[in-house]
């Protein structure tokens, strides 16, 4: 039996949500837009604060030599993600192996095998990193995931992915010292204090 060709309206077939992403971008510039468990969601531009943490946060994996000839520290680069067809991410901070490049799959996103850890540092739409990115990361079995929580003043870190979540997950304080886990190729240190004061948000005078 032959199939019938799909009839659509005469403006064409319905878009992709990539397409809509796409649109969504060129209408909304300098907003994140993300497709996590095939729900497109939209994020404003962060505030100088979040960019400020972002850039004190590589100085200790810098200073380590992560960035170099066995893995790279980038900002904002595409995660594809197995949760859905179209389904991406764009961590605010990853450690990626070196070549990362190699392994583009499709939207300027990467295959997270290449990703050994994501970091998110919370805006106004925290609950998606608290949440959603959480149950994501783990499919993509991401192998560590750490959340800068600058709503409740503290900082995750989640490791071993298993069923879409993380068989650990470790909260830190302020004045808590701590080591991110060896599996990402050398010894980061964190001061948890400074983190959280780095990307305090200002309040408008």
């Amino acid at each position: 039996m032959s199939a019938a060709a799909a009839e659509y309206p005469y403006d064409g077939p319905p878009e992709s949500q990539l397409e809509t992403a796409d649109s969504i971008v060129e209408q909304l510039p300098g907003y994140r837009v993300e497709i996590i468990g095939g729900v497109i969601t939209v994020a404003p531009p962060p505030d100088g604060n979040h960019a400020s943490v972002l850039t004190d946060l590589m100085i200790p994996f810098l200073a380590v030599g992560v960035h170099g000839q066995e893995s790279r520290v980038l900002q904002n680069v595409g995660l594809w993600l197995p949760s859905g067809p179209e389904d991406f991410a764009i961590p605010d901070l990853s450690l990626v192996d070196a070549d990362f490049e190699e392994h583009l799959m499709q939207y300027n996103c990467y295959d997270p095998a290449v990703f050994r850890l994501v970091l998110e540092v919370t805006s106004s739409n925290y609950q998606q990193d608290l949440r959603n990115k959480v149950t994501a990361y783990a499919e993509a079995k991401i192998p560590v995931y750490v959340i800068v929580d600058r709503k409740h003043n503290r900082l995750h870190v989640l490791t071993d992915p298993a069923a879409g979540d993380y068989a650990s997950h470790r909260i830190h304080a302020p004045g808590e010292q701590i080591v991110l886990p060896e599996s990402i190729g050398a010894e980061v240190k964190l001061d948890v204090s400074a983190v959280l004061k780095s990307g305090e948000p200002r309040k408008a005078t």
